[in-house]
C-alpha cells in the first residue's frame, strides 16, 4: 500500500518540531555551530525587532523556532526542561565534541546502548535537551526484546 503525500511541502517531513525560545537569533547561531544547522530563512517581528518565524535544517529534517509570545501562550522552555531530540550523527564523539565546543551542557557522554546505538547528550542553553546519535549494530525486533529482558532482569 503506498500513501500518497503530495500535500507536505518539499524539505518537509510528516512531523516538524516547532521550538519556542527567549531568543531565537541566538539559538539558531547556537544550533549552526553546535550542530551544523542550516538557516533557510527568517521572518523578523517588525514590533520587537526580534525573530517571529524562522527556519532552518539540521541534517534533512527541517525544524522551525520563534521567541517568545506570552499572550499566545508561547513561552520557552525551562533550560533543561525542554522536549529531547536525538540527532543521528556519522561519528557520536566529533558531533558531541563540537556541541560541547558551542557551549551545550554534558548530560552524559558518548556511551554505547544495548539497543545498538552509540549516544551522548547534551543541553543547549534555550531549553531543549540534544541526544547525539550513532547506529552501531542493527537488531531486530526479537533481539532487542531479548536484550530489554535481559537488561531489565526478566
Amino acid at each position: 500500500m503506498s500513501h500518497d503525500f503530495s500535500y507536505i511541502p518539499a524539505g518537509y517531513h510528516s512531523v516538524t518540531p516547532a521550538l519556542t525560545v527567549k531568543d531565537a537569533k541566538a539559538a539558531i547561531e547556537f544550533y549552526s555551530k553546535a550542530f551544523g544547522a542550516v538557516e533557510n530563512f527568517i521572518l523578523p517581528d517588525p514590533k520587537s525587532g526580534g525573530i517571529s518565524h524562522a527556519e532552518f535544517n539540521i541534517g534533512n529534517c527541517a525544524i522551525m523556532i520563534s521567541d517568545e509570545y506570552p499572550e499566545t501562550g508561547a513561552l520557552a522552555p525551562q533550560v533543561g526542561k525542554g522536549g529531547l531530540f536525538i540527532i543521528y550523527v556519522k561519528d557520536v564523539e566529533v558531533a558531541f565534541k563540537q556541541a560541547v565546543e558551542a557551549g551545550a551542557a554534558v548530560l552524559f557522554e558518548p556511551t554505547d546502548q544495548f539497543w545498538g546505538d552509540r549516544t551522548a547528550r547534551v543541553a543547549d542553553p534555550f531549553g531543549y535537551r540534544w541526544t547525539l546519535a550513532q547506529k552501531v549494530r542493527d537488531m531486530s525486533p526479537e533481539e532487542l526484546v531479548g536484550v530489554t529482558a535481559a537488561m531489565f532482569g526478566e
